[in-house]
């Protein structure tokens, strides 16, 4: 078994590592990292249901898809993570008791007691402060963990609450849960990277024949090789949203527009406008324009840049429109 302390905080850099180390070496490992801050969301998520689009854009928080199922996370530098990887037995797959038993021991060393709670959650005096998720191929088994240590409580609200827009999907939805700091437990207050580094010697100390192993340039171009071609893209991040309808209803001065979009991998399939409104042209052009694009701000916006859009529906304006549109 070996022991990687990853010094790398790039999210699309740490997922992609992930799937290589699984996918295409038989290194066994624990790897401890941490993310600037970013979203997570689980490979079966819609990634609409999950964020607020406005406020992860406008703070620079990157939103990344995992390989692993399971819920949403909010990632920063105040999160601990760990990587399991190792040879598939028979009954590891949703064994997350027994892969969480060493968070669970090294916080007891602290003088805290963590217990494990539900499916895949760990908890203090009954408010979560991890929870895990894993992958797996024929033969090899990866088990990742996310823990709250010192997160920015005010950034994981606010980036993991959607919008009101009524969206209907297959997605797995994330579970909310009243959560906690590990740091706000501590007998003595530590830095996150003290406690990575502690928990790393815990490690160490308790697993059978572990050593160091330090990246080496081969698995860093292969990560990066892989971040660009898939963790870096929207067609993953986005795109693999399972399909979704949306909906999205407003009153304006000149009358309502009550817009209703069919979403199939990110892209719109069908578009359909009601309301009161008035227009020249049939509003079935305009409805024809957004079919194809990504639901994305720019990729609309760029397609509806020559419409005059007064022509369909009198008296809107581009960002009005925009309104009912973007995610």
């Amino acid at each position: 078994m070996h022991l990687i302390i990853n010094p790398y905080q790039e999210p699309v850099f740490n997922l992609a590592l992930e799937e290589y180390l699984l996918k295409e070496t038989d290194l066994e490992l624990i790897m401890l990292w941490r993310n600037s801050r970013s979203v997570i969301i689980g490979k079966n998520q819609n990634a609409l249901e999950e964020i607020d689009v406005d406020y992860v854009k406008e703070k620079g928080i990157k939103v990344v898809r995992r390989m692993s199922g399971g819920g949403a996370v909010f990632h920063d530098l105040g999160n601990i993570n760990y990587t399991i990887i190792n040879e598939r037995k028979k009954d590891d797959f949703g064994g997350y008791k027994l892969f969480t038993a060493p968070v669970r021991g090294y916080l007891g060393s602290l003088g805290v007691k963590a217990e494990f709670s539900g499916r895949n959650d760990l908890v203090i005096e009954g408010k979560k402060f991890s929870g895990s998720a894993q992958a797996a191929t024929s033969k090899r088994i990866m088990h990742h963990g996310c823990i709250l240590f010192d997160a920015d409580f005010g950034d994981l609200a606010a980036s993991l609450k959607p919008k009101a827009e009524k969206i209907e999907s297959k997605g797995v939805k994330s579970v909310r849960s009243r959560v906690t700091n590990v740091a706000q437990h501590l007998k003595s207050p530590m830095t996150a990277k003290d406690f990575l580094a502690g928990l790393g010697r815990y490690f160490a100390d308790n697993e059978a024949d572990i050593s160091e192993y330090t990246l080496t340039n081969k698995d860093i171009e292969a990560a990066k090789i892989l971040a660009g071609e898939k963790y870096s893209n929207w067609e993953w991040n986005f795109g693999r949203s399972p399909v979704y309808n949306w909906q999205r209803a407003k009153r304006f001065d000149f009358g309502t527009v009550d817009l209703r979009l069919s979403v199939d991998r990110g892209i719109i399939e069908e578009a359909t406008l009601f309301g009161d409104f008035f227009g020249i042209m049939d509003k079935s052009q305009l409805e024809q324009r957004l079919l194809g694009l990504r639901h994305e701000k720019e990729a609309v916006a760029e397609a509806l840049r020559d419409i005059d859009l007064n022509l369909y529906i009198a008296g809107i304006s581009a960002s009005q429109l925009g309104e009912l549109i973007y995610p």
